[in-house]
This record gives C-alpha cells, sequence and structure tokens, in this order.
C-alpha cells in the first residue's frame, strides 16, 4: 500500500486514514490507488469488526486535486470496470459499502465533491458541526460519476439530491444530519466514531456483518427478496458459537469473547 492512506488495527477496530494533509486529503492518482487498496486490504482481514474511515490534517478530503486531473486523462484512465459493476473512481465510494464490516466516517473540515462521495459509502457517518459539504461536480462543469448518485439514493429525497447537484452550494453538518448525509454530529468526531466503533466491535461479529449484507439487499430487493434473506442470515447465526457466546455474556455481565 503507498502512503496516501493508513490503516492500524487494535482490538477488531481499523483505524484507516487518508494521509494527504498538506493537500487536505485531495484525491490524485496515488490517493485513488491508496483508497483502492486500502479496501482490498480491509476485506481480507477477517479480524476487523469495524473499521473508522477520517482524513489527517485540516479537512476529511477537500475532493479532485483539479490540478493533477488538469486535461481529464487520469480520471478518464479511472473508468475500466475491474471490481465488479464500479470503475476504479467508484469504487474508492462504492468499496466501503461492500466490505464485509461496517464502516463509520469520522468527517471535519470539508467533504467536498469527491470526498462527499467517499464519505457516503460508510455505514454511518458521523461529523463535526463546522464541517462544510457540497456535491461540488458541477462547479467544474462535471457531473458526480464517482457512485455518489447510487448511495445517496438511500441517504436524501430525489429533490434535495437535484437542488445540491444542480447547484454546487455548500452546506454544513446540520443541514447534511437534516437531509440524511450524516447521522449525527460530534465535537470530536474521531472520537465519537472511534467509541461507536467500539461498542458495534463487542456484539457478535458474524451478526453484525449478517445485518449489513441485509441492509445493503434492502437497497434494491424487493420484499420477497428481503424477507428470504433475513431467514437465511439469521440461520447462519443462531446457536452457532458466536451467538450462544453472546447470550452466555449478557446473563452473566461480562465481555463476550467471540471467534471472527
Amino acid at each position: 500500500m503507498n502512503d496516501r492512506v493508513t490503516i492500524a488495527v487494535s482490538d477488531g477496530v481499523a483505524d484507516v486514514r487518508l494521509n494527504r494533509a498538506d493537500k487536505m486529503n485531495a484525491l490524485d492518482p496515488a490517493m485513488f490507488d491508496g483508497i483502492v487498496d486500502a479496501i482490498d486490504r480491509l476485506a481480507a482481514m477477517p479480524h476487523v469488526r469495524v473499521a473508522v474511515l477520517s482524513g489527517e490534517g485540516r479537512a476529511f478530503c477537500a475532493g479532485l486535486d483539479m490540478a493533477s486531473m488538469a486535461g481529464g486523462g487520469s480520471m478518464l484512465d479511472l473508468a475500466s470496470r475491474d471490481w465488479g459493476p464500479a470503475n476504479k473512481a467508484q469504487q474508492v465510494s462504492w468499496g466501503w459499502r461492500t466490505l464485509p464490516m461496517p464502516v463509520i466516517a469520522a468527517v471535519h473540515g470539508v467533504a467536498f465533491g469527491g470526498g462527499f462521495q467517499i464519505m457516503s459509502g460508510a455505514d454511518i457517518r458521523i461529523a463535526a458541526p463546522a464541517t462544510r459539504f457540497a456535491i461540488r461536480e458541477s462547479y467544474w462543469g462535471l457531473v458526480p460519476d464517482m457512485a455518489g448518485v447510487a448511495l445517496w439514493r438511500t441517504l436524501a429525497r430525489d429533490d434535495v439530491l437535484r437542488e445540491l447537484t444542480y447547484t454546487a452550494r455548500e452546506f454544513e453538518a446540520a443541514e447534511a444530519e437534516r437531509l440524511g448525509f450524516v447521522t449525527r454530529m460530534a465535537d470530536d468526531p474521531l472520537a465519537a466514531a472511534m467509541a461507536l466503533a467500539r461498542e458495534i466491535a463487542a456484539r457478535n461479529p458474524h451478526a453484525t456483518r449478517g445485518a449489513k449484507r441485509l441492509y445493503n439487499l434492502a437497497a434494491d430487493g424487493d420484499a420477497a427478496a428481503v424477507l428470504d434473506a433475513e431467514t437465511v442470515e439469521q440461520l447462519k447465526v443462531i446457536r452457532m458459537p458466536n451467538q450462544i457466546e453472546q447470550v452466555r455474556a449478557n446473563m452473566e455481565t461480562r465481555a463476550a469473547v467471540f471467534a471472527d
């Protein structure tokens, strides 16, 4: 993995950080590579129960580094589809949604354009009150193309998405929370995200992963498919060692010890 993204794992929680602080974690080709590689690495870590995604320095992610993408060639190079339905540009956002473990984004400073789309791939998003957001692409004469449209449809109303996309206007965390883009606000979003991650990591990891698969299916599946999936996922965990351990730990008022 290049140095654009760092991963540190402790007690089942991966602390994942965009690491280009001098450029407000703006997206250049190396950052795209680093994020995709980080997602691939996390997918191969069964001992990671929750991932927390944040940005070093003054911002979560300021979006595309327009200087490095000048002329459009570099962005067009990202359009090949090597990650199932997603191309490389989309995978940096969509990949967080497809990871087996929950992902919590801790957002501060700005999350513009591509940064806003990356944030939207997380299961849960916690933001500092002064954070500024924007679906920024139309400011540059572009359209959102990093999986944002596929992700936002489960977060906000269609007319809201159209207004924010057509105007590229900025908005802060209180409005983002009201519209559905932010789960909640916290003065220290990284600390809040890590605390929540530790709480989730203390639950049966197989049940948590099954629940994530169900909610991912709910975005597109019809009622019959979702109802069937609920049964399938429950049969995978009920009376299994981790589920039995969860019950015993609850009854004995102790921390559960799970097998990943």
